[in-house]
């Protein structure tokens, strides 16, 4: 009773009237745990880490059944950071991802400090402040980033307005053997080497206008277009994406595609997944194929707009040269040419299952920068809402790899050293209401 009267309360601030909605629902999951890491250097072994299996989170959804078939609905989901009670979240690691300014050396002439200044300056641009934001999840701080969306549900279909996940990680979420959790999880080692500003796939986008149909066979199809300033951090120009799945007789399979451009309309980050699970009794199966590509990411111009005052001290010409010598840089490391591929199953034993994965990440690249995760995992459910799980997990990278394990609602960061292994254990209890 308590729960249906705050649900009201909350809903009665975004609909006018509220008494008009035929059901407004208060939900949420409370997930939090302990995770030991070893990433190398001086990074603390031993975390307490939110939203390890799921991102916490506090929502409200509601419907009003207009008759007809014809249906009104809204949802807002908040993130919640239960470690902190903040809505953002940074890199697990605390170490630095030297991949990023790979090559950057800063040529400065002996008048403006030489190869101190030189330093110095790699130094601001590397650490925080720099291309290490302190929060790289929600950096907008947005109350509402999970979702935040009004639609109406024809006959025919669905058409939704606002920030909501996109076709093509609908897909890949669906094949990922560890439902985009825990250390294990599909994203974990997906995109480039410089963790999530050089991200693999575009997971929401704010400003988007969504068709949606599903058919009682179990085939179904989304098509998503998103405005100025759309894509997952709000700064592409354009951004598309379509899906067809079929889920029904044990199968949940489907066909994903994301497009980006940057801030000019530029391609950006491209995106194509095929996946998905079959169940069988107490066993299913996954297996899946991501292919991803950023020719123009729209990180590069906005570290160039964010970096302009430290090169401003250094006077219009040598102060343009630095910053075209960072350009480059950016250009060619953030570049983003890579194909992943996940295979894993659940066994279901009792009120338990066990979930094993492999994933593999081919780097395309110059840099040859491959990865490769394996994941073990148990998850016990006390009754219906409540669970706790333990997962083990191991990623071995190459080259200028530095993938490190994360977490649902937070990105692992990176190794101390290119090359280095990231391995670790998680335990933790979750709570959906």
């Amino acid at each position: 009773m308590k729960a249906k009267f705050l649900a009201a309360v909350i809903a009665s601030c975004f609909a006018t009237p509220a008494m008009a909605q035929s059901s407004v629902v208060l939900y949420g999951i409370a997930d939090a745990g302990v995770m030991y890491v070893d990433n190398g250097g001086n990074d603390s072994r031993v975390k307490l880490v939110s939203g390890i299996a799921d991102g916490s989170r506090l929502g409200v959804k509601g419907t009003e059944d207009m008759g007809g078939g014809y249906k009104a609905i809204f949802n807002l989901e908040a993130r919640v950071e239960l470690d902190t009670g903040r809505q953002q979240s940074g890199n697990l690691s605390s170490n630095q991802g030297f991949a990023l300014t790979k090559g950057l050396a800063f040529s400065v002439p002996a008048a403006a400090g030489g190869a101190a200044t030189a330093a110095a300056l790699r130094a601001a641009v590397q650490g925080p402040g720099g291309l290490q934001p302190t929060y790289n999840v929600n950096i907008a701080n947005a109350l509402f980033d999970r979702t935040a969306m009004v639609g109406l549900i024809t006959p025919v279909g669905a058409v939704l307005l606002g920030r909501m996940y996109t076709p093509g990680y609908e897909v890949f979420n669906a094949a990922d053997v560890f439902e985009s959790g825990t250390a294990a999880g599909w994203g974990g080692i997906v995109g480039g080497t410089g963790g999530l500003v050089t991200a693999g796939i575009a997971i929401r986008s704010d400003k988007a206008l969504q068709y949606r149909i599903q058919l009682p066979s179990g085939l179904m199809a989304s098509l998503m277009y998103g405005f100025d300033k759309s894509g997952y951090i709000g700064l592409d120009k354009r951004s598309y994406g379509a899906n067809v799945r079929y889920k029904a007789n044990g199968w949940d399979v489907g066909l994903g595609h994301n497009y980006g451009t940057d801030q000019d309309g530029e391609r950006g980050l491209i995106t194509t997944t095929l996946g998905g699970s079959y169940a069988l009794d107490n066993m299913k199966f996954f297996a899946g194929y991501h292919k991803q590509k950023n020719e123009n990411s729209v990180i590069i111009k906005l570290a160039n707009q964010q970096l302009v005052p430290t090169f401003a001290q250094f006077g219009p010409a040598l102060g343009a040269s630095l910053a075209g010598q960072l350009n480059t840089a950016l250009v060619r490391n953030f570049y983003l040419d890579a194909a992943s591929y996940q295979i894993g199953m659940h066994y279901r034993i009792g009120a338990g299952r066990i979930m094993a994965s492999v994933v593999r990440q081919d780097d395309k690249t110059a840099s040859n920068s491959d990865a490769t995760q394996y994941g073990l995992g148990y998850d016990y459910d006390l009754s219906k809402r409540t669970d706790i799980y333990a997962v083990v997990a191991y990623i071995k990278n190459q080259n200028d790899g530095q993938y490190a394990l994360g977490a649902a609602s937070a990105t692992g960061g990176f190794t101390s050293r290119a090359g280095e292994s990231s391995k670790g254990v998680q335990i933790g209890m979750r709570h959906r209401f």
